[in-house]
């Protein structure tokens, strides 16, 4: 794992939130919903790319290349975040997706494993904005022992290597840390590449 804190300068850090929710606007945020339960997670999101991670009851985990709801295609990914992607991935492939996720009011991330992509080899890159997080990363298995740190605003982590498969999650977001967001929150974007190189 390797962390990189303030990546994105303040400036960089407000145009790429601009970016964000202005493309947002034509793929709304959505609320998703565990398999099996139903259960609704406390974040909300959308994606850009070719593909979209999307989850609910009836069929799951998965990947798609449009919205659930408005059934158009995901708008591009931000061409900094594909530059980002080229400085810090080491990965001979572009990525497929980003997920965004939003975090707001009590919004929280149980510890998961990021598995439902088909090119187990690449790295997952996250960029944090808005409101400090509590980052918790583990191991491979869910009882191994974890450790937790601050993501700030304009931080970068990249799961490469064996802790691309550790089990990591957010605790919990610290409120009014950052007055980046309109209306408050983080932002995570997490850069995925979905389907091996050809």
């Amino acid at each position: 794992m390797r962390l990189a804190p303030g990546y994105f300068s303040a400036a960089q850090q407000a145009a790429l939130v601009e970016e964000v929710l202005a493309l947002a606007a034509a793929a709304p945020f959505v609320t998703p919903r565990l398999p099996r339960t139903g259960a609704a997670m406390s974040v909300v999101q959308t994606n850009f790319g070719p593909l979209g991670w999307v989850t609910d009851q009836a069929l799951g985990y998965r990947y798609e290349p449009a919205h659930p709801e408005t059934g158009a295609p995901w708008p591009p990914i931000p061409d900094v975040l594909l530059e980002l992607w080229r400085a810090v991935a080491d990965y001979g492939a572009p990525p497929e997706a980003c997920l965004v996720n939003l975090y707001r009011g009590g919004a929280r991330m149980g510890l998961h494993l990021d598995a439902d992509e088909a090119a187990r080899d690449a790295p997952v890159v996250s960029v944090s904005l808005g409101d400090t997080a509590v980052f918790r990363i583990g191991g491979p298995r869910r009882q191994d022992p974890t450790r937790s740190f601050r993501l700030a605003s304009g931080d970068v982590v990249v799961l490469s290597g064996p802790s691309r498969h550790f089990h990591h999650g957010v605790d919990r977001v610290l409120a009014g840390t950052s007055r980046l967001l309109p209306g408050g929150g983080r932002l995570n974007l997490t850069l995925r590449r979905v389907t091996p190189p050809q």
